[in-house]
């Protein structure tokens, strides 16, 4: 299987040799080539990672089978990110290793634990719904004082039809966020609705 090995620290006093070591090693003892190693150097909460969204556009096109990662909080910034990560791993049966958590879904127990991860989010979202749509039923109910539509503005039918020709082309959802101006989840719900 061909890996690519993701590393991440926090500043540039820290770096990311540690985990890259441990991690090739793995790979070594799995039967795995590392085709690529992506590092970068940013906190936890930074949105800007060229590396990991370069390595989740080689994720699109199917260059590696498996991504390989120190911890769960090494990859992803947020529990909405790690799922669209997560989400967007799955459709391209991109096989997921996250070395703290032991994580390993080339195995049967680790599918099973990536599946409900999958069941966790959805169950995430399904309460956030839930939320929302009771406070637009309150709101309504009660009236609105400015006047103005209740709900987050729709996005344009011809943004849409832009997010939808990225995501084809093989587009993460962090790079199509910037180029539209669209977050990532909306992007996520434009592209898998619920």
């Amino acid at each position: 299987m061909r890996a690519a090995i993701y590393c991440r620290v926090s500043t540039s006093k820290q770096t990311t040799d540690n985990q890259n070591l441990e991690l090739t090693k793995i790979a070594k003892q799995m039967g795995w080539d590392v085709v690529a190693v992506y590092s970068d150097t940013a906190s936890g909460a930074t949105h800007s990672r060229p590396q990991l969204d370069q390595m989740m556009e080689s994720v699109m096109r199917r260059d590696v089978d498996v991504v390989m990662a120190w911890s769960v909080d090494r990859l992803g910034r947020s529990l909405q990110h790690l799922v669209t990560l997560l989400n967007d791993l799955e459709s391209k049966k991109v096989h997921l290793y996250l070395y703290q958590q032991k994580l390993d879904t080339t195995t049967p127990a680790g599918k099973a634990l990536f599946q409900m991860i999958g069941v966790f989010s959805e169950f995430e979202r399904s309460i956030i719904t839930d939320r929302i749509n009771s406070g637009i039923a309150r709101a309504k109910e009660q009236g609105t004082k400015s006047g103005k539509p209740i709900g987050r503005p729709a996005v344009p039918p011809m943004t849409v039809r832009k997010i939808q020709d990225l995501r084809e082309e093989g587009m993460s959802y962090s790079k199509i966020s910037k180029r539209t101006g669209v977050s990532t989840s909306k992007i996520s719900r434009i592209i898998s609705p619920p």
